[in-house]
C-alpha cells in the first residue's frame, strides 16, 4: 500500500465495526499491507475481512484485486462483492473515500455504469459529480438508478443547507429593507426603544423617540437579482452540485430573482430547471473548454437593476477566451454598481489550483475572489445582500481573499 493511502487505511481500520487492531504491530500490518506480514505478524481472523477489502483496492496485483487489467468480465463480480464488503466493515465517511480511490486508481467506471453496482454505492457529492459526468454514456437500464442515487444526495444536502440559506437571505433582506421613516404599523418598537434610550425623560417617565426604526412595506417585486455563473469544466464538478442546490433554494424565495448559468465554451441558461436540481444536474455537461468572458457577457445582459444585482462567478479562472475583454467587462459591472464576486470553488476541498494572476487583476478592479465552503455560502450571500465589504467578511470567516497585484 502506498504512503498516500496510509491515513485512509488507519481511519478505516480504527473505525471498522467488525474489529479494530489491538496492537501496534497489527495496526502497522493493516497500514502497510501483506508485504509487512513477516515483520508485523499475521492478523487474527476478525481482521482478515477488513484487510482483504483494503488489499483489493490498495494492492491491485494481489488476490481479490479489483484491477481490470485482465479484462472486465472477471472483475465485475469482484467489484460488486467489494462494494458490499466495505459498506459492512467501514463507516460511511471511509466508504466514500475508498470508492473515490477505486474510481481514480483503477478506473472502475463500471461502478457507475452497472445497475447492480450502482445500487451498492454509498452516494456522496463526488459520486454525484462522477454520475453527472458520465450521464451521456450510462446505459438506459441504469439511468433510473443513477437518478435515484443523485436524488438521495440532493435531498440530503437540501435538508442540511436549505434552512441556513433561507434564513440568511431573508434575514439580510429584512435588514436591508429597514427604514428610518416607517409608518406607524411598521415601527420596530424594540429597536426604536434601544436606539432612543439616551432620550429618556425622567419627569415624564418615558422615552421621547427622536429616531424611529422599522421596516418598509414589502415590495411585490424581487429586491435583489442574483446570478450564479458556473464553470462546468471537470475540475469544478463538486461546485456545480452545490451551486445547483443553493440556486434551487434561492429560486424558491420570491424576494430574490435567481438565475443559474453554466458554461464551458458555450453558455447555457439553466434557470428554468431550478425547480428540480436533479434535472438540472443531468442537464449539465461537465468537461470541455472555458470561455469566462462569454459567460460574464451573457450574465451582464440579464441584469436589469445593477445596484440591486449580485453576480457570483464560480470558476478557477483559467480563461480560454480573451482575458483583456473579461477585465473590461468586470470593470463595467463594478462601475455600474453590480456586486461581482468570484468563488474559486464552492466545495469542501478548500482553495483549488487557479489562475492567480487573473484573480489578482480582478481584485484590483474590486472583484473579490476566494474559495468558499458550502457551510459558509449562506453567510456570504447575506453579506452581499446587505452590501457589506465582502473581502472583510471573507477574512473574518477564515476565507483568504486574493490580493491585488502590486
Amino acid at each position: 500500500m502506498s504512503a498516500e493511502t496510509n491515513a485512509d487505511a488507519i481511519a478505516a481500520a480504527d473505525a471498522a465495526d467488525a474489529a479494530t487492531p489491538s496492537t501496534r504491530e497489527q495496526r502497522w500490518r493493516m497500514v502497510l499491507g501483506s508485504e509487512a506480514q513477516d515483520s508485523c505478524g499475521a492478523l487474527g481472523a476478525g481482521l482478515s475481512p477488513l484487510d482483504a477489502a483494503l488489499a483489493a483496492l490498495y494492492e491491485p496485483t494481489g488476490p481479490g484485486c479489483l484491477s481490470r487489467r485482465g479484462g472486465r468480465g472477471g472483475s465485475a463480480p469482484n467489484v460488486a462483492r467489494w462494494l458490499g464488503d466495505i459498506r459492512k466493515y467501514f463507516p460511511a465517511s471511509v466508504v466514500q473515500v475508498m470508492q473515490r480511490d477505486a474510481l481514480q486508481r483503477l478506473d472502475l467506471r463500471q461502478m457507475l455504469l452497472e445497475k447492480e453496482m450502482l445500487e451498492g454505492i454509498q452516494p456522496d457529492v463526488h459520486m454525484v459529480a462522477n454520475l453527472v459526468s458520465l450521464s451521456g454514456v450510462i446505459p438506459a437500464e441504469t439511468k433510473e438508478t443513477a437518478r435515484l442515487v443523485v436524488r438521495r444526495v440532493v435531498e440530503e444536502l437540501m435538508r442540511k443547507l436549505e434552512e441556513p440559506m433561507r434564513s440568511a437571505v431573508t434575514g439580510a433582506l429584512d435588514r436591508a429593507r429597514r427604514t428610518r421613516r416607517p409608518r406607524h404599523a411598521e415601527i420596530d418598537w424594540n429597536r426604536t426603544i434601544r436606539a432612543n434610550l439616551k432620550h429618556w425623560q425622567p419627569e415624564y417617565n418615558t422615552i421621547i423617540p427622536q429616531q424611529l426604526i422599522g421596516y418598509g412595506r414589502k415590495s411585490r417585486r424581487p429586491q435583489r437579482e442574483i446570478t450564479l455563473c458556473i464553470d462546468q469544466s471537470g475540475s469544478m464538478a463538486a461546485s456545480v452540485v452545490y451551486s445547483s442546490i443553493f440556486g434551487a433554494v434561492m429560486a424558491s424565495l420570491p424576494a430574490v430573482a435567481t438565475r443559474l448559468v453554466v458554461f464551458d465554451t458555450a453558455v447555457v441558461d439553466m434557470t428554468e430547471q431550478l425547480d428540480d436540481p436533479v434535472d438540472l444536474l443531468f442537464g449539465v455537461q461537465l468537461g470541455g473548454g472555458t470561455d469566462i468572458h462569454g459567460a460574464v457577457a451573457y450574465c451582464q445582459g440579464l441584469i436589469r437593476e445593477p445596484r440591486n444585482s449580485i453576480l457570483v462567478l464560480i470558476s478557477d479562472l483559467y480563461e480560454g477566451g480573451v482575458e483583456a475583454k473579461l477585465l473590461v467587462r468586470a470593470q463595467e459591472l463594478v462601475e455600474a454598481g453590480v456586486q461581482f464576486i468570484v468563488l474559486l470553488a464552492l466545495s469542501d476541498e478548500g482553495r483549488p489550483a487557479y489562475d492567480q494572476s487573473l484573480a489578482a487583476k480582478l481584485a484590483a478592479l474590486g472583484v473579490p475572489s476566494f474559495a468558499c465552503t458550502p457551510d459558509a455560502f449562506p453567510g456570504l450571500m447575506a453579506a452581499a445582500i446587505r452590501r457589506d465589504d465582502v473581502n472583510q467578511w471573507a477574512a473574518v470567516n477564515g476565507l483568504v481573499p486574493t490580493r491585488a497585484e502590486g
